[in-house]
């Protein structure tokens, strides 16, 4: 297909754009860029502070309106274009092709029988856009320069984007042409679809997300206007923030790690082609072969011809799902709730709970989760509880004598009770948290399941009330889970059961791979990838501080959006020395619904 000119277009409104002069964006601009990185609100006042940032934000669309620059036609239009440079750059194009799936929007679609495991994809270096390729663009000697751009990967791609769209002989082009022009992250919501997110555990995230994008995007716009190394850059004529946040999302729901030429360490790369794929439960299936420079896939499952080809994402919950990628999974069977748990340091027995958990390679204050699947908790939630409710006479137990050491294994492991007393208390206490986190929410879960049955319901506010929804299912199952565990152990004591006792040949059956603890004495791998990382104090109350600390998506720096994700997909990835290439495409599963259903 041949390519289409670009032309300038106004994607909303009537008439062209009242001209604004230079002065008056940049005050704008600067007023933004105060107010975003202003000391963080008063808990409470972070859903002024957001209204108030995005009254800026649309007062400057406002007046931006019909300077964008896109393409011609839809993305599908480009569709062939992207498939004819995949071939010529030496990428697999047999067996597969891009197709339209409904509410899932786009995806690839098998033209043949494809077998599990079997090698249907592969994407060489020369195709990927990444950090490193950004650094040999024009916009290499920014990146020199600015320290925003070194440290955060992320937004470095998103330039990189922008400055190839503005490229006519980008070699990139069929690639961006094909990529949405709209996403359904909460980036994109509009203020009322933002609210149906409040007291939800995802709103935190998505308010601080977008006063991440805001903040970045004055910043750069006035790198761009004003420092020397940008003067070339093809984004002087058209910075809007609608730019910066499609680069944004189209980063966020994109980017990977791969390793550098050299293997030596890890990069940031959004991969065409692959990035197609959706996502449905199952295992890592792709890997980067150092050898032949390429990012590989193989099937996850058998696939008839006309099926629908599918990779799985990671282990994320779908709030993670809803603000990272803007789609919410139905069925997935790693969906979890946050809940922060830890040992108060003025309890009287704070110094032995602290040293017992820290054996057990837990700290005393963390973020953990309660699960959709049942228990509701995992090993390490159980061991922390535990330690959390126990005696002064119990915590002896595990710290002095000679098999103190060897009864640490045993803190997460369902069959080795500390004592009945324990677990009435443990699970007694898991009831009564979850029940008050279920209060805080301003619906029951039978109002938002009478809500989701309106058909008017817009496709963002459909997305925000199941997310929702999905956490008190989550908070309800716990409630009745500890409640049936409570009356269990009640049983056990006014039966005066004999406690399971723990012998020294158990543990060999514990250290097994297959046991029931998997987590002693390693790290803790439950949610924390929302914990704010720690600062070179030399940086205080820089903007590049405050950027670093929150960065473009609102996640860790870690691309696969939780610690969790990236230490439970690690033991099915290849190894390191053989690349790694951890699966976070876009595969916007609604992307395209709205659209298509004229919503």
């Amino acid at each position: 297909m041949g390519k289409k000119s670009r032309v300038k277009t106004q994607k909303s409104g009537t008439g062209a754009a009242a001209v604004v002069s230079p002065k008056e964006m940049m005050n704008l601009i600067s007023e933004l860029l105060q107010k975003c990185s202003s000391a963080a609100p008063s808990p409470g006042k972070e859903w002024e502070e957001y209204v108030q940032i995005r009254a800026l934000v649309e007062k400057i669309r406002k007046k931006q309106k019909g300077v964008s620059v896109v393409f011609e036609g839809s993305r599908e239009d480009y569709f062939a274009e992207l498939m004819a440079w995949a071939a010529e750059c030496g990428a697999s194009c047999d067996g597969f092709e891009i197709a339209n799936f409904a509410d899932e929007g786009y995806g690839l679609r098998a033209t043949r029988d494809i077998k599990a495991e079997e090698l249907f994809l592969w994407i060489p270096r020369k195709m990927l856009m990444t950090v490193e390729s950004a650094k040999n663009s024009v916009l290499g000697p920014l990146y020199s320069q600015d320290r925003i751009l070194q440290a955060m990967g992320n937004v470095t791609l998103a330039l990189h984007l922008l400055c190839e769209r503005a490229n006519p002989a980008s070699p990139w082009l069929p690639y961006i042409k094909t990529l949405p022009s709209e996403y359904d992250t909460p980036l994109h919501f509009e203020e009322e679809e933002v609210r149906h997110l409040l007291a939800t555990q995802a709103i935190q995230d998505v308010l601080s997300q977008y006063k991440n994008t805001a903040r970045q995007y004055a910043y750069f716009y006035k790198v761009i206007h004003t420092h020397p190394n940008a003067s070339k850059l093809p984004l002087k004529d058209a910075f809007t923030f609608d730019d910066y946040r499609w680069a944004v999302s189209s980063v966020m729901t994109r980017q990977n790690q791969i390793p550098t030429e050299d293997g030596s360490r890890v990069t940031l790369a959004l991969i065409p082609l692959w990035d197609m794929c959706n996502h449905t439960n199952g295992l890592i299936t792709t890997g980067y072969n150092l050898e032949d420079d390429r990012c590989e896939c193989v099937a996850l499952q058998d696939y008839k011809e006309n099926e629908q080809i599918y990779i799985f994402y990671g282990t994320r919950s779908n709030a993670e799902f809803v603000i990272h990628n803007g789609f919410f999974f139905e069925d997935n069977a790693h969906d979890r709730v946050k809940i922060k748990l830890g040992v108060s340091k003025s309890e009287r027995l704070y110094a032995m709970k602290a040293e017992v958990l820290a054996r057990a390679g837990i700290p005393a204050s963390s973020i953990f989760a309660l699960h959709c699947s049942e228990p509701p908790i995992s090993a390490q939630l159980l061991a922390f509880l535990r330690v959390f409710c126990m005696t002064e006479e119990e915590l002896k137990d595990y710290l002095v004598g000679d098999h103190a050491i060897n009864k640490i294994f045993t803190l997460g492991n369902t069959e080795f009770p500390v004592s009945w007393e324990n677990e009435i208390k443990l699970w007694t206490f898991l009831e009564t948290r979850a029940t008050l986190l279920l209060k805080t929410y301003k619906t029951t879960s039978e109002e938002d399941r009478s809500i989701l049955q309106k058909p008017d319901l817009s496709l963002h506010s459909r997305m925000a009330i199941k997310l929702r929804l999905a956490e008190k299912e989550i908070l309800e199952r716990a409630v009745a889970s500890g409640r049936a565990k409570r009356l269990h152990f009640q049983k056990q004591l006014e039966e005066g059961a004999p406690l399971p006792l723990y012998e020294e040949s158990d543990i060999a059956l514990l250290e097994n791979a297959d046991a029931k603890l998997p987590i002693i004495l390693r790290k803790l791998d439950e949610e924390d990838e929302h914990m704010e990382p720690e600062l070179d104090p030399s940086r205080a109350k820089t903007l590049l501080e405050s950027t670093e600390a929150a960065l473009l998506n609102g996640q860790s720096k870690d691309v696969n959006g939780s610690h969790e994700d990236t230490q439970q997909e690690k033991k099915n990835a290849p190894e390191k020395e053989k690349g790694e290439c951890q699966e976070e495409p876009s595969a916007q599963r609604t992307e395209d619904a709205s659209k298509d259903k004229g919503e």
